[in-house]
């Protein structure tokens, strides 16, 4: 037991602190342990995907005391987390807000609530998250990443390749998602040489992705090599055979081909499935025209303008048919 000098000691040194509850145990703070076992009561919780009850746990834990002090960061990342398991982001956000009032320089907690504006389409936001947190810790490549992903969404290209080539310095081995990201961000600018080397060394670790087959067969085809991306294509639509996107493209590059008869083929297995679908039907009518059957792809344009005139595909159509002159 500690003596009476103790005792004054520790309330000296409580004071010293800046006061301690009359519910804590420990020094600097810390929470009972029956508190701690709360937590890791939540913890375990969220491991079993039981996230009502993790969320409920958490909460108890967080708010049941007035004392800031016990509102640890750990317990609101896994709060929020908990939101996001749910699909509830904005109450997921709010959560990791709050929690930076306590915490405004833990990096988990910035780079979660900079992750979830991202995804939210907050760039401008998010980018500054993830500042705050390459300020604290300059090499986190989850905040690296992230400001490369942002900067390439606000078509500062540029810019995000120099935060992914300071990720890649610092991973080099990283997941071909993070290359064929930087591939793209050399596409978007019509550098087709150094995308398809990007995106040819993502391929090499992962042959899995119809995206990257897709990238690889945009490169290709800005290189002038048409039948390289028509092979790439296909072995995108090999991996996902109902992709409207996919065959849409297919669709397209037949009809730059002139190859009018599979490309019609492949805007019919478009349309079977989503007859709505516009720029399927605009291709079937160029490749009607092409084929002599100017008939029927005058009713293909009409229908077109009569669906929906304002898109962009049937502003297109109308110009056509003024050209055309069925």
């Amino acid at each position: 037991m500690f003596s009476n000098r103790n005792v004054l000691f520790l309330t000296a040194f409580c004071l010293f602190l800046g006061g301690c509850s009359a519910t804590q145990t420990g020094f600097l703070g810390l929470a009972p342990a029956g508190d701690r076992k709360e937590y890791v009561e939540a913890r375990d919780l969220y491991s079993e995907g039981n996230y009502p009850e993790a969320i409920h746990h958490l909460s108890d834990y967080i708010y049941k005391t007035k004392n800031v002090k016990r509102r640890e960061a750990r317990a609101y990342r896994l709060l929020g987390m908990s939101y996001e398991q749910l699909g509830q982001l904005s109450k997921a956000l709010e959560v990791y807000l709050e929690a930076l009032e306590f915490h405004p320089q833990n990096v988990p907690l910035l780079l979660a609530a900079a992750s979830l504006y991202q995804r939210t389409d907050l760039t401008d936001r998010s980018i500054d998250l993830y500042e705050r947190a390459l300020a604290e810790e300059p090499n986190n490549l989850e905040a690296l990443a992230g400001q490369g992903a942002n900067y390439s969404k606000m078509g500062f290209y540029s810019k995000a390749r120099s935060f992914y080539d300071r990720f890649f310095e610092l991973n080099p081995s990283a997941e071909p998602i993070y290359r064929a990201r930087y591939a793209e961000t050399f596409l978007r600018q019509r550098n087709y040489k150094d995308a398809f080397i990007h995106i040819t060394m993502a391929l090499e670790e992962d042959n899995s992705s119809p995206d990257f087959w897709l990238l690889s067969a945009k490169a290709a085809r800005g290189l002038g090599r048409p039948q390289e991306a028509l092979a790439n294509l296909n072995a995108a639509i090999m991996l996902a055979p109902q992709r409207q996107d996919l065959l849409a493209n297919k669709a397209l590059w037949l009809y730059e081909l002139q190859r009018y008869t599979e490309s019609a083929q492949i805007a019919q297995q478009i349309l079977s499935q989503a007859p709505a679908n516009q720029l399927a039907r605009l291709v079937l009518a160029m490749d009607e025209y092409y084929l002599g059957n100017k008939k029927d792809s005058a009713s293909l344009m009409r229908q077109i303008v009569e669906d929906d005139p304002d898109t962009f595909t049937g502003k297109v159509t109308q110009l056509l048919l003024k050209q055309l002159h069925f």
